[in-house]
């Protein structure tokens, strides 16, 4: 006889009340939102920041004789100098600041600097003009990475940050890529003169800061999940965070890996930002033919690689490598001496194909070990409360050795200069090779 008892028949999981998914709607849609204007933000501080690079061009071919005895290579490269002493100050102060009065108010703070900077610039070509903009934009340039990084901790939990930030982390790649052509073509195209690239970058600037005043907020708005699909929240400290900073930078100090990481992220720096900050004028000197708008157009290869890269080392790091850190850092600074040491022989053939594969060659590289120094493998290696601290001393170390990126192509030769960079990489590879195998402790 058939059992006549009601069946049970099973059924999915009731849907969340409306209530919920209001709020993991909100939150999906706020995440997308900081995501995006932060993204745009520090993307944006690279229209200023590449303007003097720009400039060079000009400044160098300028016949007044206050611009052309005055701003020579030299004074130029000292000028980068001063520059990026400031950026490197400015790293160690404003991830604080932004811990106590929110990103916000220092990401504003650093825009409304970096904008009168560039207009001092491209209204004056007097060098204590020039010199004390560039510190301003130094100190206001560095007012965007960590604050911002802050800002995207907010948003997202934890366990998605990694691959979250690695695409978020192409922002600086894509800065370096557009700010160039764009401010050239203002500069050279259009109005045919230096100043303009000045103008043109704080115009672009101002731009980014309306939007970043209408679209960004420190925190999730009250009620909604700082993660969708999850209650988890996102803090925006670590749990150690009420640690005195200078425990912290002591206890980090006394890590072997973080040190190393330190030192080879010094070595390494020098030539992205001699690329960065002198691609226009290398590609000149080598390339003559090409003009000035050629010049700034060119080193779009070194930028469009850049922007790949990290997404390439993160990918083979976590699948290939199984999460090591080390060995596609390594692999990377291996391919980075090769291409500085072919760079010259290379570029002597006067094409410009061979000068845009090579730029290409150096900027996967170079962006691929520098995102995975400075952000992966140093928050990896960083004490369970101490991971930023010991991001800000790799990424100072960094700014430190950016310094010499910025003056040493102003005085010399660029058989020597490259030759210097890619023993520098060699050195970098070969302080990080004894940790191939080196995984960060379990948290």
């Amino acid at each position: 006889m058939a059992d006549l008892a009601p069946q049970h028949v099973p059924h999915d999981p009731p849907p969340p009340p409306l209530s919920t998914r209001a709020a993991l709607k909100s939150a999906t849609r706020w995440r997308r939102q900081i995501f995006a204007i932060t993204w745009i933000a520090y993307a944006g501080f690279y229209f200023a920041r590449q303007a003097f690079s720009v400039a060079k061009l000009g400044i160098l071919d300028d016949p007044a004789p206050g611009v052309h005895a005055v701003l020579t290579e030299r004074v130029l490269g000292v000028i980068d100098a001063v520059y990026l002493a400031a950026y490197a100050v400015g790293q160690f102060l404003w991830g604080m600041w932004a811990d106590r009065f929110g990103p916000r108010v220092v990401v504003v703070g650093g825009m409304l600097g970096a904008i009168v900077a560039s207009c001092a610039m491209g209204v004056s070509s007097a060098l204590l003009v020039f010199g004390g903009a560039m510190v301003v934009q130094g100190l206001s340039q560095s007012a965007g990475w960590a604050p911002l990084c802050k800002n995207m901790g907010n948003f997202f939990p934890v366990r998605e940050r990694g691959r979250v930030l690695g695409v978020w982390s192409s922002n600086y790649a894509f800065g370096g890529l557009a700010a160039p052509p764009f401010l050239g073509w203002w500069a050279y195209s259009v109005f045919d003169s230096w100043h303009a690239a000045f103008f043109a970058g704080a115009a672009t600037l101002a731009v980014v800061l309306a939007a970043f005043l209408l679209f960004q907020r420190d925190t999730p708005p009250e009620g909604a999940p700082a993660a969708a699909g999850s209650e988890e929240a996102a803090p925006a400290a670590e749990p150690a965070g009420t640690r005195a900073p200078l425990a912290l930078y002591r206890e980090t100090l006394q890590d072997r890996m973080v040190l190393t990481l330190g030192a080879a992220y010094f070595l390494l720096k020098p030539a992205r930002y001699a690329i960065l900050l002198w691609g226009p004028v290398i590609v000149s000197r080598r390339l003559p033919e090409v003009g000035k708008v050629g010049a700034t157009l060119i080193p779009i290869a070194f930028g469009v690689a850049g922007v790949l890269a990290p997404v390439l080392i993160g990918w083979l790091s976590d699948t290939v490598f199984r999460s090591r850190r080390v060995p596609p850092c390594v692999l990377a600074l291996g391919i980075l001496t090769v291409a500085l040491l072919l760079f010259m022989p290379l570029t002597a053939t006067g094409s410009t194909g061979v000068m845009i594969a090579v730029l290409a060659l150096i900027g996967l590289s170079v962006y691929a070990a520098d995102a995975m120094i400075s952000c992966v493998a140093a928050v990896d290696f960083g004490s369970a409360g101490g991971a930023g601290t010991a991001a800000g001393l790799v990424n100072g170390c960094g700014s430190v050795g950016a310094i010499l990126g910025g003056l040493l192509p102003g005085f010399l030769a660029g058989t020597t200069l490259f030759y210097g960079f890619a023993g520098a990489a060699l050195l970098a590879g070969l302080l990080m090779l004894p940790q191939w195998n080196r995984v960060p402790a379990p948290a």
